[in-house]
Formats: C-alpha cells, sequence, structure tokens
C-alpha cells in the first residue's frame, strides 16, 4: 500500500507532488526548503535560517506521517554553493537523540 501525505500549508501553496510517500512501511520525504509554511518563499536571514526553518519543516512532515527524526536513516544536504555547507551541517543535532552521535550527512553540489 502506498499512502501520499500531505499538509494543509503544502494544499494551500498547491505544491505539484507529496511531501512525503510512505510505501511498504519505509517514509520517503520529498526534498525540503527553508520556506515559510504554506508559502514559497524562503524565511530571510540567509542559510542559517534557512537550514534551520527547513529542520523545522521537516519535523512537521515526519510528525504529521507519525513519525519524528529519531526514525530518520539517511539525509542528503544539496547545497548550490559549497562554501555555505557549513552552518547547515550543524543543525544535524537537530536530528539526534541525547547520546547518540548522528553520521555527518554527505554534501553534494548542485548546479
Amino acid at each position: 500500500m502506498t499512502d501520499f501525505i500531505n499538509s494543509d500549508a503544502a494544499r494551500a501553496a498547491n505544491l505539484p507532488f507529496s511531501l512525503a510517500v510512505r510505501a511498504g512501511g519505509v517514509l520517503y520525504l520529498s526534498g525540503a526548503i527553508g520556506n515559510i509554511a504554506g508559502k514559497m518563499e524562503l524565511v530571510p536571514g540567509g542559510i542559517e535560517a534557512e537550514s534551520r526553518q527547513m529542520m523545522v519543516n521537516i519535523a512537521a512532515v515526519l510528525q504529521q506521517a507519525g513519525s519524528g527524526f529519531a526514525h530518520v536513516v539517511k539525509c542528503v544536504v544539496y547545497l548550490a554553493d559549497m562554501a555555505e555547507g557549513a552552518p547547515s551541517i550543524k543543525f544535524t543535532s537537530l536530528t539526534s537523540r541525547p547520546g547518540d552521535t548522528p553520521p555527518e550527512p554527505p554534501l553534494a553540489p548542485i548546479s
């Protein structure tokens, strides 16, 4: 069974894709950006603010799907400017449980 997951904010933004898909007991999330919920507008403040908002957005999708960061097994960060990678990486601590040492997500350049 395949379950497509969307939020009211995503429906309001009329996104042409689902925020997540559950298939065979595995949850797959679509790519996320640091946009204001329900709008296709990035939060002000640059890469750090965008990274923080991206994590908030991912947490909301996980919660809506009945999950959370404790169940995330892989994350890839795509960056247009690799020099901006360091600020976004420090937010990986938001995904870990106390006492865990999360793996550093791979950074992948895009152009």
